[in-house]
């Protein structure tokens, strides 16, 4: 018999989503077949089982399991019961739950039983039908037919559940999306295709569940100085999508409007704060003249057979970089700085999903960025990046091109020490060295960078070897 433990997927999360089942319980699974998916707050990953045999679930859909605890086991032999009498088959999984190494089941709010599954359930965590001590992961999804049986109830997240609240949105709606698991994602794309609910179902679900399920799983977040590729950490919970608490109300029956922060900006309001709590920030910005190089995209994206622009080549001349500037792709660990190895540079992109920092590690040549970058902006539009895919940056390049962005100062990534800013090109007036009037294309190329590593003469003479780095 083999455990499937979950590993340490990223190095800020404390425990992750089970949101879905690949392979059915007692199922047969073969050597690095995927399984499971879990949710981290930032993204979705496949575990794969290590071996072939027969799979048995440890782990209810839509419970909490931290790194280190058994998600499931593997058998030689297929068994009519779950390995060790861990979970109990049948029974009902209570969002909110918690799988921690030992395989104890430990619940917010009820008993804890060791191997079993918890004696009761949180009120705030029981949905609409279900009886006392029984809360239910999933929505009632209305027969189809009217009068036939009910199809199978989805399996809805937490984040998903509250947003659902928060929207007003009805059963029907939810179940119209046609998935067994439920995520947030989907009710945000559901509520796109949907418009705004009607007042009356606003006002039917818009109650406290909206705080209390958002806020429910953030409580508590370690934070670590390491590099997370998005942006994740945690600080102190202030924009974890609790905001009710803030917004106040005025005169009598008026209640002020909230927004609930995404999973994805959770995370991003956590990394701003560590990092404006933790690194001493400088800023050095540099004008560039970018005409040549934008001269040379057209050229350039025929010759590699992939889209090339500013993004592109700043990626390939910082990652040329790290040879000269090796603490420029460092981590402050106290007293002493961490050095890497070679160039990982991670890339800001935000197409309306969140904002992601994917990490480019094959730098190698202009087509293997361009390929990558491609890639990630298509994962950035559907909202679908892995887990690996958004980890071990040591350095960042921040995008900031709309037309008439001129300045951005973007903050440091946990776990790095700098980050680069790429702002809007801009056509400029100058005076030739003959006096004549002309025009150039410029940009300004900012860098912030972490002041107990790194000082400003450091960062000018970076910024001067970027200049002279680009084609």
């Amino acid at each position: 018999m083999a455990d499937i433990r979950v590993p340490k997927l990223n190095n800020n999360d404390t425990e992750y989503l089970v949101v879905e089942w690949l392979v059915e319980d007692g199922k047969p699974v073969r050597a690095g077949e995927p399984v499971a998916v879990l949710e981290t707050s930032k993204a979705a990953d496949e575990l794969e089982a290590e071996e072939s045999g027969y799979l048995h679930h440890v782990a209810p859909l839509n419970t909490w399991i931290a790194p280190g605890a058994v998600l499931a086991r593997i058998t030689q032999e297929p068994a009519s019961a779950s390995p060790g009498d861990v979970f109990v088959p049948g029974a009902v999984a209570v969002p909110g739950d918690v799988f921690v190494p030992g395989d104890m089941f430990v619940s917010d709010g009820g008993a804890t039983v060791p191997g079993g599954v918890t004696g009761s359930t949180p009120p705030e965590a029981a949905s609409d039908g279900a009886p006392d001590g029984a809360g239910s992961a999933t929505l009632p999804r209305e027969s189809a037919q009217g009068g036939g049986l009910p199809t199978r109830d989805p399996v809805i997240t937490d984040p998903a559940r509250a947003l659902i609240a928060e929207l007003g949105l009805t059963s029907a709606q939810v179940a119209s999306l046609g998935l067994g698991v439920i995520r947030r994602a989907d009710v945000e794309r559901l509520a796109g295709l949907t418009g705004p609910a009607s007042a009356a179902d606003s006002a039917g679900g818009m109650g406290g569940a909206s705080g209390a399920d958002t806020t429910a799983r953030t409580a508590g977040d370690g934070v670590d100085a390491s590099v997370d590729g998005s942006v994740d950490g945690s600080a102190d919970g202030s924009a974890d999508g609790s905001a009710d608490d803030t917004g106040g109300t005025g005169d009598a029956g008026e209640t002020a409007a909230t927004h609930a922060l995404s999973r994805v900006q959770r995370a991003v309001a956590r990394a701003v704060t560590t990092s404006h709590r933790t690194i001493p920030a400088a800023y050095t910005v540099v004008k560039f003249d970018v005409g040549p190089s934008l001269e040379r995209t057209t050229g350039l994206s025929r010759e590699v057979r992939r889209p090339v622009g500013l993004a592109e080549l700043f990626v390939q001349a910082v990652a040329a970089l790290h040879p000269a500037f090796p603490l420029f792709f460092a981590s402050v660990d106290g007293g002493s700085a961490t050095l890497s190895d070679a160039p990982r540079v991670g890339v800001t992109f935000d197409m309306g999903q969140g904002l992601y920092v994917p990490v480019v590690r094959e730098t190698g040549s202009l087509r293997e960025i361009a390929d990558t970058l491609m890639r990630y902006r298509l994962s950035a539009a559907e909202g679908d990046f892995r887990e690996k895919d958004l980890t071990g940056a040591n350095i960042a390049v921040t995008l900031h091109t709309d037309a008439d962005v001129v300045l951005a100062i973007p903050f440091i990534f946990p776990g790095t020490v700098c980050a680069l800013a790429i702002t809007s090109p801009q056509r400029e007036l100058v005076l030739g060295e003959d006096g004549a009037v002309t025009t150039r294309t410029i940009a300004n190329i900012g860098l912030a960078y972490d002041h107990r590593l790194i000082n400003g003469r450091d960062a000018a003479l970076f910024l001067a070897a970027l200049r002279m780095e680009l084609p």
